[in-house]
């Protein structure tokens, strides 16, 4: 009914461009306008002011000779003060910023190794908003940005890529685990050396102890004791010294079956034997 009597419509973020008898006249903005038909006016279309976006997927090749797949995101709008342009200039304004696309992207790319080319991600987008910028200006649009989103080598490619990283990383933990092995063992020969030390310290000690223990109890008894000789007194110590290792031995349940003499007369044979042996080394 409101075209019949001339009335239209334009909706918000739009703009229509109108002609008389043919020929391009002004662009409308949002609102309602009265187009009087009769008289040759007419709405030659819509061209919407909101920004778009496209995805355009591109096949190169990059310096290394591997053949990958760059997906660009190009976000561009109509400028409203060019609408004619933007509507009477291009026929096909996709395919057109997609062909500019393809140009900047097989150019750039071919320039660069396979690993450059995910690094320099971001000056690949920004060569090819450059050159969109300065080639879709004139047509009446603008980029609003340009993004690389993806860059997807062949298959086996990628499987190479991240066997060759997995390697990395496993010569890397063999590295890390051999390193903690040698500080491990290092630790370990340094706590047995220690401990080996300590103990022969604690022996020292003990027999040193032991000598105190044995002179101290031959200087007392000899005083004590009137008419009595060092020699008694060690005697009677070696008498002391067997009866115990006896009970020990007799006491320990995993020891084996030792047959020595246990007489009286084989102390004797045993102080004479010790007594021997000290005078033999002194003589020595």
């Amino acid at each position: 009914m409101g075209q019949a009597l001339g009335l239209i419509q334009v909706d918000q973020s739009t703009v229509a461009i109108k002609e008389s008898f043919g020929k391009f006249d002004e662009v409308l903005e949002p609102g309602c306008h009265f187009l009087p038909w009769c008289i040759g006016q007419q709405i030659a279309g819509y061209l919407t002011l909101r920004v778009q976006q496209l995805d355009v997927r591109c096949e190169t090749k990059t310096k290394d000779n591997v053949f990958v797949n760059v997906v660009a995101s190009v976000q561009y709008r109509a400028l409203s003060e060019k609408a004619s342009d933007a509507f009477y200039r291009l026929s096909n304004t996709r395919e057109q910023i997609q062909s500019y696309v393809f140009d900047v992207i097989r150019a750039s790319v071919p320039k660069m190794n396979l690993d450059d080319a995910f690094e320099q991600k971001n000056e690949i987008a920004k060569a090819v908003e450059d050159e969109l910028e300065k080639a879709m200006s004139m047509y009446g649009y603008e980029i609003v940005q340009t993004l690389i989103v993806d860059i997807e080598p062949d298959e086996h490619v990628k499987r190479a890529m991240n066997e060759i990283n997995a390697a990395a990383r496993l010569r890397m933990a063999a590295n890390e685990k051999a390193e903690a092995e040698k500080i491990l063992q290092i630790k370990r020969a340094e706590g047995e050396a220690e401990s080996k030390y300590l103990a022969g310290v604690g022996i020292a000690r003990q027999r040193q102890a032991i000598v105190d223990g044995l002179r101290d109890s031959v200087l007392a008894f000899s005083e004590n004791v009137p008419g009595t000789s060092a020699k008694d007194v060690m005697d009677m110590v070696l008498v002391t010294q067997y009866f115990d290792t006896m009970k020990e031995i007799g006491a320990s349940s995993k020891s084996s079956s030792v047959f020595i003499p246990h007489g009286p007369g084989a102390v004797k044979d045993i102080a004479a034997q010790i007594r021997d042996g000290q005078l033999q080394a002194r003589l020595l």
